[in-house]
Protein backbone atom coordinates (compact mmCIF):
# COMPACT_ATOMS: atom_id res chain seq x y z
CA UNK A 1 0.00 0.00 0.00
CA UNK A 2 1.56 3.49 -0.60
CA UNK A 3 2.26 5.67 2.02
CA UNK A 4 3.16 9.56 2.01
CA UNK A 5 6.06 11.08 4.51
CA UNK A 6 7.07 14.33 4.47
CA UNK A 7 10.85 16.02 4.59
CA UNK A 8 12.15 19.52 4.47
CA UNK A 9 13.95 18.65 1.53
CA UNK A 10 14.39 15.42 -0.60
CA UNK A 11 17.05 14.81 -2.98
CA UNK A 12 17.06 12.84 -5.96
CA UNK A 13 20.59 11.26 -6.72
CA UNK A 14 22.77 9.78 -3.93
CA UNK A 15 26.06 10.55 -5.86
CA UNK A 16 28.94 12.72 -4.22
CA UNK A 17 27.01 15.89 -3.73
CA UNK A 18 23.88 14.49 -3.22
CA UNK A 19 25.13 12.81 -0.03
CA UNK A 20 27.04 15.66 0.51
CA UNK A 21 24.19 18.11 0.61
CA UNK A 22 22.01 16.01 2.81
CA UNK A 23 24.61 15.05 5.49
CA UNK A 24 25.65 19.15 5.71
CA UNK A 25 21.94 20.18 6.31
CA UNK A 26 21.13 17.31 8.87
CA UNK A 27 24.14 18.64 10.64
CA UNK A 28 23.36 22.44 10.55
CA UNK A 29 19.90 22.15 10.82
CA UNK A 30 19.35 19.57 13.56
CA UNK A 31 17.33 16.00 14.08
CA UNK A 32 14.53 17.78 13.55
CA UNK A 33 15.01 18.95 10.12
CA UNK A 34 14.44 16.18 7.89
CA UNK A 35 16.47 15.28 4.82
CA UNK A 36 15.85 12.18 2.11
CA UNK A 37 18.00 10.97 -0.29
CA UNK A 38 16.06 9.15 -3.14
CA UNK A 39 18.38 6.67 -5.34
CA UNK A 40 17.60 3.15 -6.18
CA UNK A 41 21.28 2.37 -6.64
CA UNK A 42 21.43 1.81 -2.79
CA UNK A 43 19.71 -1.23 -3.34
CA UNK A 44 22.61 -2.31 -5.17
CA UNK A 45 26.72 -1.84 -6.12
CA UNK A 46 29.11 -2.58 -8.27
CA UNK A 47 32.70 -1.70 -9.08
CA UNK A 48 33.12 1.73 -9.85
CA UNK A 49 36.79 1.98 -12.21
CA UNK A 50 36.77 5.90 -11.55
CA UNK A 51 38.71 8.01 -9.20
CA UNK A 52 38.42 11.40 -8.96
CA UNK A 53 40.23 14.30 -8.19
CA UNK A 54 39.09 16.29 -4.84
CA UNK A 55 40.40 19.87 -4.85
CA UNK A 56 41.38 21.41 -1.61
CA UNK A 57 38.57 23.06 -1.25
CA UNK A 58 36.09 19.99 -1.62
CA UNK A 59 38.42 18.21 0.81
CA UNK A 60 37.67 21.48 3.40
CA UNK A 61 34.35 20.18 2.57
CA UNK A 62 34.51 16.29 3.42
CA UNK A 63 36.39 17.42 6.49
CA UNK A 64 33.73 19.46 7.97
CA UNK A 65 31.39 17.08 7.52
CA UNK A 66 33.00 13.99 9.12
CA UNK A 67 33.74 12.37 6.40
CA UNK A 68 37.48 12.83 5.34
CA UNK A 69 38.56 10.73 7.78
CA UNK A 70 37.22 7.59 6.62
CA UNK A 71 38.75 8.20 3.27
CA UNK A 72 42.01 10.17 4.43
CA UNK A 73 44.69 6.75 4.55
CA UNK A 74 43.56 5.58 1.30
CA UNK A 75 43.54 9.49 -0.17
CA UNK A 76 47.14 10.51 -2.46
CA UNK A 77 48.15 14.09 -2.69
CA UNK A 78 49.05 15.49 -5.54
CA UNK A 79 52.38 16.72 -5.09
CA UNK A 80 52.80 17.90 -8.53
CA UNK A 81 51.31 18.51 -11.95
CA UNK A 82 53.16 18.06 -15.70
CA UNK A 83 51.36 19.06 -18.39
CA UNK A 84 53.48 17.94 -22.02
CA UNK A 85 52.48 18.72 -25.56
CA UNK A 86 53.31 16.05 -28.47
CA UNK A 87 52.50 13.77 -31.20
CA UNK A 88 51.51 10.71 -30.58
CA UNK A 89 54.81 9.14 -32.74
CA UNK A 90 56.34 12.04 -30.93
CA UNK A 91 59.97 10.29 -29.53
CA UNK A 92 60.11 13.14 -26.77
CA UNK A 93 57.71 15.12 -24.55
CA UNK A 94 58.75 18.41 -23.74
CA UNK A 95 57.10 19.66 -20.57
CA UNK A 96 55.62 22.87 -20.75
CA UNK A 97 53.71 23.66 -17.45
CA UNK A 98 54.38 22.27 -13.97
CA UNK A 99 52.42 23.06 -10.95
CA UNK A 100 53.97 22.40 -7.58
CA UNK A 101 52.86 24.36 -4.61
CA UNK A 102 49.97 24.16 -1.79
CA UNK A 103 47.17 26.05 -1.61
CA UNK A 104 48.47 26.62 2.62
CA UNK A 105 51.54 25.13 4.70
CA UNK A 106 50.95 21.15 4.35
CA UNK A 107 47.43 21.61 2.23
CA UNK A 108 47.92 20.02 -1.53
CA UNK A 109 45.81 21.33 -3.79
CA UNK A 110 44.05 18.07 -4.56
CA UNK A 111 43.69 14.54 -3.22
CA UNK A 112 43.20 11.27 -5.35
CA UNK A 113 40.25 9.28 -4.03
CA UNK A 114 38.90 6.46 -5.43
CA UNK A 115 34.95 6.57 -5.80
CA UNK A 116 33.67 3.82 -4.49
CA UNK A 117 35.64 4.64 -0.54
CA UNK A 118 34.38 7.83 -1.05
CA UNK A 119 30.57 6.49 -2.00
CA UNK A 120 30.73 3.93 0.62
CA UNK A 121 32.24 7.20 3.28
CA UNK A 122 29.15 9.11 2.70
CA UNK A 123 26.71 6.64 2.47
CA UNK A 124 27.72 5.79 6.00
CA UNK A 125 28.04 8.83 7.10
CA UNK A 126 24.44 9.77 6.46
CA UNK A 127 23.24 6.76 8.02
CA UNK A 128 24.93 7.93 10.90
CA UNK A 129 23.50 11.60 11.17
CA UNK A 130 19.48 10.12 10.20
CA UNK A 131 19.28 10.88 6.72
CA UNK A 132 16.57 8.50 5.32
CA UNK A 133 18.39 6.84 2.42
CA UNK A 134 15.61 5.77 0.02
CA UNK A 135 16.43 2.84 -2.78
CA UNK A 136 14.01 4.23 -5.25
CA UNK A 137 13.79 6.62 -7.76
CA UNK A 138 11.64 10.10 -8.40
CA UNK A 139 9.38 9.10 -10.92
CA UNK A 140 7.27 12.29 -10.92
CA UNK A 141 5.82 15.35 -8.85
CA UNK A 142 3.60 18.27 -8.53
CA UNK A 143 2.92 20.78 -6.27
CA UNK A 144 -0.24 21.19 -4.08
CA UNK A 145 -2.74 22.90 -4.65
CA UNK A 146 -2.35 25.63 -2.39
CA UNK A 147 1.63 26.05 -3.07
CA UNK A 148 2.44 29.40 -4.29
CA UNK A 149 3.74 30.67 -7.83
CA UNK A 150 7.46 30.26 -8.27
CA UNK A 151 7.98 33.92 -8.80
CA UNK A 152 5.99 35.20 -5.13
CA UNK A 153 8.06 36.62 -2.65
CA UNK A 154 8.99 34.19 -0.23
CA UNK A 155 7.22 35.36 3.40
CA UNK A 156 8.69 35.17 6.84
CA UNK A 157 7.05 33.17 9.95
CA UNK A 158 5.92 34.97 12.49
CA UNK A 159 8.65 33.85 14.80
CA UNK A 160 11.93 32.20 13.20
CA UNK A 161 11.26 28.44 12.84
CA UNK A 162 14.77 27.62 13.16
CA UNK A 163 16.83 29.79 15.38
CA UNK A 164 20.50 29.86 15.79
CA UNK A 165 21.57 27.27 18.59
CA UNK A 166 23.85 27.82 21.03
CA UNK A 167 27.84 26.22 20.81
CA UNK A 168 27.24 23.06 23.20
CA UNK A 169 23.33 22.89 23.04
CA UNK A 170 22.06 19.56 22.52
CA UNK A 171 19.06 20.25 21.14
CA UNK A 172 19.74 21.54 17.69
CA UNK A 173 17.65 24.12 15.94
CA UNK A 174 14.27 24.32 17.60
CA UNK A 175 10.55 23.82 16.06
CA UNK A 176 9.46 22.21 12.70
CA UNK A 177 8.29 23.84 9.73
CA UNK A 178 4.91 22.15 10.40
CA UNK A 179 4.22 23.95 14.00
CA UNK A 180 4.43 26.96 11.68
CA UNK A 181 1.78 26.00 9.26
CA UNK A 182 3.61 25.99 6.45
CA UNK A 183 1.54 24.19 3.97
CA UNK A 184 4.00 25.20 0.64
CA UNK A 185 5.24 21.78 -0.37
CA UNK A 186 6.07 19.87 -3.25
CA UNK A 187 4.05 15.73 -3.78
CA UNK A 188 6.99 13.79 -4.80
CA UNK A 189 5.96 10.15 -6.36
CA UNK A 190 8.68 7.47 -6.18
CA UNK A 191 8.98 4.89 -8.74
CA UNK A 192 7.30 2.67 -5.99
CA UNK A 193 4.06 4.09 -5.69
CA UNK A 194 5.09 5.61 -2.12
CA UNK A 195 4.96 10.05 -2.19
CA UNK A 196 6.90 12.67 -0.28
CA UNK A 197 5.89 15.46 0.74
CA UNK A 198 8.57 18.04 0.22
CA UNK A 199 9.62 21.50 0.65
CA UNK A 200 12.65 21.63 -1.39
CA UNK A 201 13.28 18.93 -4.01
CA UNK A 202 16.81 18.54 -4.94
CA UNK A 203 17.95 17.44 -8.61
CA UNK A 204 21.60 15.62 -8.22
CA UNK A 205 20.80 12.27 -10.74
CA UNK A 206 23.02 13.18 -13.28
CA UNK A 207 23.35 15.19 -16.66
CA UNK A 208 20.54 12.82 -17.96
CA UNK A 209 18.60 14.43 -14.55
CA UNK A 210 14.71 13.03 -14.78
CA UNK A 211 13.70 15.43 -12.33
CA UNK A 212 15.30 18.91 -14.50
CA UNK A 213 13.19 16.79 -17.75
CA UNK A 214 10.26 16.75 -15.44
CA UNK A 215 10.53 20.53 -14.47
CA UNK A 216 10.66 21.25 -18.20
CA UNK A 217 14.31 23.12 -17.70
CA UNK A 218 16.22 22.92 -21.12
CA UNK A 219 19.68 22.54 -21.61
CA UNK A 220 22.25 24.73 -23.94
CA UNK A 221 25.30 22.61 -25.03
CA UNK A 222 26.50 19.73 -27.12
CA UNK A 223 28.63 16.43 -27.29
CA UNK A 224 31.97 16.14 -28.42
CA UNK A 225 32.92 13.27 -31.24
CA UNK A 226 35.15 12.66 -28.05
CA UNK A 227 34.74 9.65 -25.29
CA UNK A 228 37.01 8.87 -21.90
CA UNK A 229 38.29 5.78 -21.38
CA UNK A 230 38.45 5.39 -17.48
CA UNK A 231 40.96 2.25 -15.69
CA UNK A 232 43.54 1.90 -13.39
CA UNK A 233 47.21 1.31 -14.04
CA UNK A 234 49.57 -0.54 -11.85
CA UNK A 235 53.64 0.32 -12.72
CA UNK A 236 56.89 -0.49 -11.71
CA UNK A 237 58.12 3.04 -10.24
CA UNK A 238 56.40 5.49 -7.69
CA UNK A 239 54.55 8.37 -9.18
CA UNK A 240 56.16 10.40 -6.18
CA UNK A 241 52.91 11.91 -6.46
CA UNK A 242 52.95 13.88 -9.35
CA UNK A 243 49.97 14.25 -11.95
CA UNK A 244 50.86 13.94 -15.75
CA UNK A 245 48.64 15.47 -18.53
CA UNK A 246 49.87 15.08 -22.27
CA UNK A 247 48.13 16.56 -24.33
CA UNK A 248 47.81 14.48 -27.78
CA UNK A 249 45.86 15.25 -31.18
CA UNK A 250 43.09 13.16 -30.13
CA UNK A 251 42.61 14.40 -26.49
CA UNK A 252 44.01 14.90 -23.10
CA UNK A 253 45.88 11.14 -21.66
CA UNK A 254 45.50 12.19 -17.95
CA UNK A 255 48.00 10.15 -15.40
CA UNK A 256 46.73 10.90 -11.69
CA UNK A 257 48.65 9.44 -8.53
CA UNK A 258 46.93 6.63 -6.64
CA UNK A 259 48.13 5.80 -3.38
CA UNK A 260 51.02 2.74 -3.92
CA UNK A 261 52.48 2.12 -7.16
CA UNK A 262 49.24 2.73 -9.26
CA UNK A 263 47.80 5.44 -11.32
CA UNK A 264 43.78 6.11 -12.49
CA UNK A 265 43.71 6.80 -16.15
CA UNK A 266 41.76 9.41 -17.90
CA UNK A 267 42.63 8.78 -21.98
CA UNK A 268 40.99 11.15 -23.98
CA UNK A 269 40.07 9.53 -27.68
CA UNK A 270 37.32 10.05 -30.79
CA UNK A 271 34.31 8.35 -29.56
CA UNK A 272 34.72 5.49 -32.28
CA UNK A 273 38.52 4.82 -31.80
CA UNK A 274 37.82 4.80 -28.17
CA UNK A 275 35.12 2.10 -28.36
CA UNK A 276 37.67 0.56 -30.80
CA UNK A 277 40.06 0.46 -28.10
CA UNK A 278 38.25 -0.37 -25.05
CA UNK A 279 37.12 -4.12 -27.11
CA UNK A 280 40.45 -5.02 -27.35
CA UNK A 281 41.65 -7.77 -25.98
CA UNK A 282 44.31 -7.55 -23.02
CA UNK A 283 47.25 -7.53 -24.87
CA UNK A 284 45.90 -5.20 -27.56
CA UNK A 285 44.97 -2.69 -24.63
CA UNK A 286 48.27 -3.11 -23.11
CA UNK A 287 49.71 -2.09 -26.21
CA UNK A 288 47.79 0.86 -26.88
CA UNK A 289 47.93 1.97 -23.20
CA UNK A 290 52.24 1.73 -22.92
CA UNK A 291 52.29 3.80 -26.51
CA UNK A 292 50.68 7.15 -24.51
CA UNK A 293 51.67 6.31 -20.73
CA UNK A 294 55.48 5.40 -21.43
CA UNK A 295 58.19 3.97 -19.33
CA UNK A 296 58.95 6.69 -16.79
CA UNK A 297 57.76 4.79 -14.52
CA UNK A 298 58.68 1.31 -15.77
CA UNK A 299 56.69 -1.96 -16.70
CA UNK A 300 52.42 -1.14 -16.20
CA UNK A 301 50.12 -3.43 -15.96
CA UNK A 302 46.01 -2.60 -16.25
CA UNK A 303 44.78 -3.28 -12.45
CA UNK A 304 41.61 -2.53 -12.77
CA UNK A 305 38.36 -2.43 -15.52
CA UNK A 306 38.10 -0.55 -18.04
CA UNK A 307 35.41 1.97 -19.02
CA UNK A 308 34.30 4.49 -21.70
CA UNK A 309 32.13 7.91 -20.71
CA UNK A 310 30.66 9.80 -23.67
CA UNK A 311 32.04 13.17 -23.19
CA UNK A 312 29.70 17.21 -23.97
CA UNK A 313 29.04 20.16 -22.68
CA UNK A 314 25.66 20.49 -21.73
CA UNK A 315 24.71 23.92 -18.79
CA UNK A 316 20.71 24.15 -17.70
CA UNK A 317 19.38 27.16 -18.98
CA UNK A 318 18.35 27.48 -14.90
CA UNK A 319 19.50 25.89 -11.88
CA UNK A 320 16.03 26.61 -10.42
CA UNK A 321 12.45 26.04 -10.73
CA UNK A 322 9.61 26.73 -8.34
CA UNK A 323 10.96 24.37 -5.32
CA UNK A 324 13.17 22.77 -6.94
CA UNK A 325 16.93 23.20 -7.14
CA UNK A 326 19.88 21.88 -9.32
CA UNK A 327 22.99 20.46 -8.37
CA UNK A 328 26.14 18.79 -10.16
CA UNK A 329 25.80 16.99 -13.52
CA UNK A 330 22.15 18.03 -13.37
CA UNK A 331 22.81 21.67 -13.76
CA UNK A 332 25.98 21.38 -15.45
CA UNK A 333 28.06 18.68 -17.22
CA UNK A 334 31.66 20.00 -18.50
CA UNK A 335 34.66 18.22 -20.08
CA UNK A 336 37.19 16.35 -17.71
CA UNK A 337 39.86 18.41 -19.38
CA UNK A 338 41.12 20.31 -15.98
CA UNK A 339 39.31 17.79 -13.42
CA UNK A 340 36.44 20.09 -12.50
CA UNK A 341 33.22 18.48 -13.07
CA UNK A 342 33.06 16.67 -9.38
CA UNK A 343 34.75 19.35 -7.89
CA UNK A 344 32.00 21.78 -8.88
CA UNK A 345 29.31 19.47 -7.69
CA UNK A 346 30.37 20.24 -4.38
CA UNK A 347 30.65 23.95 -5.19
CA UNK A 348 27.19 23.65 -5.50
CA UNK A 349 25.87 21.39 -2.65
CA UNK A 350 28.27 24.00 -0.31
CA UNK A 351 26.32 27.17 -1.61
CA UNK A 352 22.95 25.52 -1.59
CA UNK A 353 23.29 24.23 1.77
CA UNK A 354 24.43 27.24 2.96
CA UNK A 355 21.58 29.56 1.49
CA UNK A 356 18.94 26.68 2.61
CA UNK A 357 20.58 26.62 6.17
CA UNK A 358 20.38 31.10 6.27
CA UNK A 359 16.91 31.10 5.23
CA UNK A 360 15.62 27.68 8.02
CA UNK A 361 17.43 29.81 10.49
CA UNK A 362 15.87 33.24 9.65
CA UNK A 363 12.30 31.73 9.42
CA UNK A 364 11.96 31.56 5.11
CA UNK A 365 10.97 29.53 3.55
CA UNK A 366 13.45 26.96 2.48
CA UNK A 367 11.91 26.15 -0.79
CA UNK A 368 10.88 29.83 -1.75
CA UNK A 369 11.97 32.03 -4.68
CA UNK A 370 14.22 34.22 -2.66
CA UNK A 371 16.61 31.09 -1.20
CA UNK A 372 16.78 29.66 -4.61
CA UNK A 373 17.61 32.88 -6.79
CA UNK A 374 20.34 33.24 -4.25
CA UNK A 375 21.69 29.98 -4.93
CA UNK A 376 21.77 30.54 -8.66
CA UNK A 377 23.32 33.62 -8.62
CA UNK A 378 25.90 32.25 -6.65
CA UNK A 379 26.92 29.31 -9.27
CA UNK A 380 25.67 30.01 -12.67
CA UNK A 381 28.73 32.74 -13.65
CA UNK A 382 30.93 30.35 -12.05
CA UNK A 383 29.88 27.13 -13.90
CA UNK A 384 29.38 29.05 -16.85
CA UNK A 385 32.83 30.39 -17.07
CA UNK A 386 34.23 26.93 -16.28
CA UNK A 387 32.03 25.67 -19.03
CA UNK A 388 33.59 27.89 -21.35
CA UNK A 389 37.11 27.74 -19.96
CA UNK A 390 37.10 23.82 -20.69
CA UNK A 391 35.29 23.70 -23.84
CA UNK A 392 38.17 26.49 -25.17
CA UNK A 393 40.77 24.50 -23.78
CA UNK A 394 39.42 21.24 -25.13
CA UNK A 395 39.37 22.95 -28.79
CA UNK A 396 42.45 24.32 -28.40
CA UNK A 397 44.27 21.29 -27.76
CA UNK A 398 42.78 18.57 -29.33
CA UNK A 399 43.58 18.96 -32.86
CA UNK A 400 45.98 18.26 -35.25
CA UNK A 401 46.70 22.05 -36.11
CA UNK A 402 50.76 22.91 -36.43
CA UNK A 403 49.86 26.39 -35.97
CA UNK A 404 47.64 26.41 -33.01
CA UNK A 405 50.14 23.49 -31.53
CA UNK A 406 53.29 26.26 -31.82
CA UNK A 407 51.09 29.40 -30.38
CA UNK A 408 49.72 26.86 -27.33
CA UNK A 409 53.10 25.96 -26.43
CA UNK A 410 54.93 29.11 -26.63
CA UNK A 411 51.41 30.47 -23.78
CA UNK A 412 52.28 27.59 -21.62
CA UNK A 413 56.19 28.93 -21.81
CA UNK A 414 55.19 32.11 -20.85
CA UNK A 415 52.35 30.85 -18.05
CA UNK A 416 55.16 28.37 -16.52
CA UNK A 417 57.52 31.58 -16.15
CA UNK A 418 54.70 33.22 -14.44
CA UNK A 419 54.64 32.19 -10.58
CA UNK A 420 51.78 34.82 -9.81
CA UNK A 421 49.80 33.56 -12.81
CA UNK A 422 50.13 30.18 -11.76
CA UNK A 423 49.30 30.45 -8.19
CA UNK A 424 45.70 31.90 -9.57
CA UNK A 425 44.89 29.04 -11.36
CA UNK A 426 46.06 26.87 -8.54
CA UNK A 427 43.79 28.82 -6.20
CA UNK A 428 40.52 28.92 -8.83
CA UNK A 429 41.10 24.69 -9.75
CA UNK A 430 41.05 24.20 -5.49
CA UNK A 431 37.74 26.03 -5.21
CA UNK A 432 39.41 28.96 -3.50
CA UNK A 433 38.70 31.81 -5.63
CA UNK A 434 36.00 34.43 -5.61
CA UNK A 435 32.86 33.98 -3.75
CA UNK A 436 33.71 30.71 -1.37
CA UNK A 437 31.06 29.03 0.62
CA UNK A 438 31.74 28.04 4.14
CA UNK A 439 32.26 24.90 3.92
CA UNK A 440 34.67 25.04 0.93
CA UNK A 441 36.74 27.61 3.28
CA UNK A 442 36.13 24.40 6.12
CA UNK A 443 34.00 26.34 8.28
CA UNK A 444 30.85 24.72 9.60
CA UNK A 445 27.40 26.08 8.75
Amino acid sequence: MAQETQVDVLIAGGGFAGLALAVALRQALGPRFAVAVADPAFAKSGPDARASAIAAGARRLFETIGVWNAVAAEAQPILDMVVTDSRLQDAIRPTFLTFAGEVAPGEPFAHMVENGALTAALVAKAKDDGVALIAESVASFDPRPDSSPFKERQRLWPRPVFPLARRGDDDAPRGHPEAAGDPQRLTVRLSNGDTVAARLLVAADGARSRVRERAGIACNGWTYRQSAIVTTVAHERDHEGRAEEHFLPAGPFAILPLKGRRSSIVWTEETREAQRIVALDDAAFHDELEKRFGLALGEIAVAGPRAVFPLGLQVARSFIAERIALIGDAAHMIHPIAGQGLNMGLRDCAALAEAVTDAARLGLDIGGAAVLERYQRWRRFDTMTMGVATDGLNRLFSNRSDALRLVRDIGLGMVDRLPGLKTAFIRQAAGLAGEVPKLLRGEAL
